[in-house]
């Protein structure tokens, strides 16, 4: 069974990969994907949640 520490920590991570790699494309990938660079944090946030 999970800590909830090591779960949060986990989740923490991912939120940040995510949210890296996506701040890391170009205005234009980005538009090519139908992001705006506003909306990568609720991203980041959703790809924890799944």
């Amino acid at each position: 069974m999970e800590n909830r520490l090591v779960r949060t920590y986990r989740n923490w991570r991912k939120y940040r990969e995510t949210y890296n790699e996506l701040m890391r494309l170009t205005s234009r990938e980005l538009d090519d994907l139908g992001i705006n660079r506003v909306d990568i944090p609720a991203i980041a946030r959703q790809s924890v949640s799944l």
